[in-house]
């Protein structure tokens, strides 16, 4: 009998491929059922989930994700989407929430930096441009980056280990938070596919895709 859910672990995280020929009830159903049994294969995990084989309006994703959490361990950080257009959408969508926000109480800067460059605030700042290899941005609140972070970035400079630090692509040679650091190496590694942001728990720095629900508690002081 075919199978009309398949979940493959990808680089970014989770693949599900959803049978485009059975009714969404079955699916959900055959989906729940699924995730029941390999749930220990799961454990506790975070991931990126991309679905495939049938489209989906925003409430049937929102159904298809609700069954996967409440059947397994597994929370689902974002939905990777295959189409191009949709992903520069909420792009857009994203990088103009960030701008609201910042022009309440935080900073801008528009352009690139380059090697040498150093960028500082008293505030909050976004960066509307790119961070290359060798230059540096700081902050006493929160770094926004709407482009490349691929230098050094210090966000929570006066001791705010609340802060964050956000890039569209992040692949730093440093990063810092208060009084934490995690240091990749000369070149910098890509952390993540996409948006991502980085934030600091149980004394570490961590980085994630960035959730949905980060723009609505994202604090500009």
């Amino acid at each position: 009998m075919r199978s009309t859910v398949v979940i493959k672990g990808s680089k970014s995280g989770m693949s599900v491929f959803l049978d485009p020929q059975v009714s969404f009830e079955q699916l959900l159903s055959d989906l729940e059922k699924k995730f029941r049994e390999s749930a220990k294969f799961w454990g506790s995990a975070q991931m990126a989930l991309t679905l495939e084989g049938r489209s989906l309006t925003p409430s049937e994703e929102y159904q298809v994700v609700n069954a996967i959490t409440s059947s397994s361990q597994v929370e689902i950080l974002c939905l990777i989407d295959r189409d191009g257009e949709r992903i520069r959408r909420c792009e857009k969508a994203l990088n103009e929430k960030l701008m609201e926000l910042s022009s309440q109480n935080g900073q801008f800067y528009k352009g690139d930096l380059n090697r040498g460059d150093s960028l500082e605030s008293e505030a909050s700042i976004v960066v509307i441009g790119d961070v290359h290899h060798g230059a540096r941005v700081t902050a006493k609140g929160n770094i926004i980056i709407l482009g490349e972070l691929k230098g050094s970035a210090f966000a929570g400079a006066a001791g705010n280990e609340g802060a964050v630090v956000a890039a569209m692509e992040m692949a730093p040679v440093q990063l810092r938070i208060a009084g934490v650091s995690a240091r990749t190496n000369e070149k910098g590694r890509r952390l993540g596919k996409g948006p991502v942001i980085a934030s600091v728990e149980n004394g570490a720095i961590c980085t994630k895709p960035i959730k949905k629900s980060f723009l609505n508690l994202l604090n500009f002081n």
